[in-house]
């Protein structure tokens, strides 16, 4: 069957732009082309696809992931081995991160002092303490927990509206980069994804490499907050997601 690029984008989650890059560098270029110059996918295409995502999953570069890929020598039971081993490897790791406490920081803005009017103008519809009670429960014995705590707990009105002026900032500029069309591994990406740690820091809670992966995988393993970032544009979650990893792996 031939598929095109869009039903492609659709089945594999990713843009349509990130397949037009991929073609345009080598990675991944359509085995047809229909008369009028459309790319046409057929099922090797696909099978190549996802070898490329996993790889790019566990944080390759595209530069290695095509080298790893294209060795004649390669065998693709070695390639699953492979994934599989370095897929081990990262839950273990995803596991004993505390992941939880970007969820806590992320979800509630404990002991704001805020009137209900104030609380309304900063925040809008969106209640900053809804996953209060569920963030302390799971995590309130964390040092970041209280770290955050000890924050926002002195945040003032202005000091809420300076932070939601910030995180207002830093949300256009992603999403401009995003609708640029340049991959999510692009050194504009990652500096916005290197700001979004920082804007973290600064604000709540000490943001390492790590607890930020595991943050941006939240991203998409909970429904509120990809619906946070699809809201303000289609496919920024993926792409932040994206962008968060590529970051971490370049600074390591």
């Amino acid at each position: 069957m031939a598929y095109t690029v869009g039903q492609v984008a659709k089945v594999a989650r990713v843009t349509v732009r990130t397949l037009h890059h991929y073609d345009e560098i080598g990675l991944l270029s359509p085995s047809g082309r229909t008369p009028a110059g459309y790319r046409r996918y057929d099922d090797a295409d696909l099978q190549r696809l996802q070898l490329v995502l996993y790889y790019r999953e566990l944080g390759f570069p595209l530069e290695e992931i095509s080298a790893i890929i294209d060795d004649p020598a390669a065998d693709p039971a070695a390639h699953l081995r492979r994934q599989h081993e370095l897929l081990t490897g990262r839950v273990k790791r995803l596991q004993e991160m505390v992941t939880a406490i970007e969820f806590a920081m992320e979800a509630s803005k404990m002991n704001i002092q805020l009137t209900p009017e104030e609380r309304f103008e900063v925040f809008g519809d969106v209640d900053p303490e809804e996953h209060q009670a569920e963030a302390e429960q799971r995590w309130g014995d964390t040092e970041a927990y209280r770290e955050s705590n000890r924050r926002v707990s002195r945040y003032t009105k202005a000091d809420w509206l300076r932070y939601k002026a910030e995180n207002e900032d830093w949300g256009r500029r992603i999403v401009a980069v995003l609708g640029s069309g340049v991959p999510a591994d692009s050194p504009e990406a990652k500096d916005l994804a290197e700001e979004h740690r920082q804007l973290i820091g600064r604000w709540f809670y000490e943001c390492t490499y790590e607890g930020h992966t595991g943050l941006a995988d939240m991203y998409l393993a909970d429904e509120r907050f990809t619906a946070y970032y699809e809201n303000m544009a289609p496919g920024l979650a993926v792409y932040l997601n994206e962008a968060i990893h590529a970051n971490a792996i370049s600074r390591a």
